[in-house]
């Protein structure tokens, strides 16, 4: 039985209307992002693609992945792309001690220079919302969620419904979360060139989310 949503509901995102959900925005951009890496297939196999188009993307990179393959967090920088913080070891906030998830926060901020961050899982409690700056090094930090799933981390669905549940969900503004990882790979492989073609061929471009205020998010 499926535990998610591919399209994130109204009601939840007016419950944590704190948290950044979509850019509000009329223009044709759509904002996608990469969970869990970097990956020494994934992540290059991701940035070839992106280059074909010309496309930035943000890469919510956990931290002991970034000391295993430096060269290619460097890559991901160097080519224009924002990056997040992603913890140090991919911890369930609603599973973690508040010491412990605050401090792997802090640990993955060493090495990931940024205010954005995304709670794996999308779990994350209101007290460790609230004392995310403090991990953080000081920085103005935001919750970055997201408006669709390509739920390519779900080894019960095709390559072809992953393809399916961006195209038919996403509108301008939409953030879109992906995975650069072993587990999402083969489904990556199939439908991220599939998605960059059709949505740039109806005129969209591909934005690295920077710069996020008070005002850009929507609900």
């Amino acid at each position: 039985m499926r535990k998610y949503f591919v399209k994130t509901p109204w009601w939840l995102k007016k419950i944590y209307s704190s948290y950044v959900w979509s850019i509000n925005t009329k223009r044709k951009i759509l904002y996608f992002t990469f969970d869990d890496g970097p990956h020494q297939e994934a992540t290059p196999f991701v940035l070839d693609e992106l280059k074909k188009y010309k496309a930035l993307a943000t890469f919510f990179c956990i931290g002991k992945n970034v000391i295993e393959h430096p060269m290619i967090y460097k890559r991901i920088l160097d080519e224009g792309h924002t990056v997040g913080n992603h913890t140090q070891n991919h911890l369930n906030g609603w599973k973690a001690d508040n010491d412990q998830y605050m401090k792997d926060i802090a640990e993955a901020a060493q090495y990931i220079d940024s205010n954005l961050f995304r709670p794996p899982y999308g779990r994350i409690t209101s007290f460790q919302a609230r004392h995310l700056r403090s991990a953080m090094r000081g920085r103005n930090a935001r919750v970055i969620m997201w408006d669709v799933l390509s739920a390519d981390f779900d080894t019960t669905i095709t390559p072809e419904k992953c393809l399916e549940n961006v195209i038919f969900n996403v509108k301008p503004g939409s953030i879109v979360v992906f995975h650069d990882s072993q587990k999402a790979f083969k489904k990556i492989q199939y439908a991220l060139p599939k998605i960059l073609q059709f949505f740039s061929e109806k005129g969209y471009f591909f934005d690295a989310l920077k710069g996020i205020d008070e005002d850009s998010r929507v609900l």
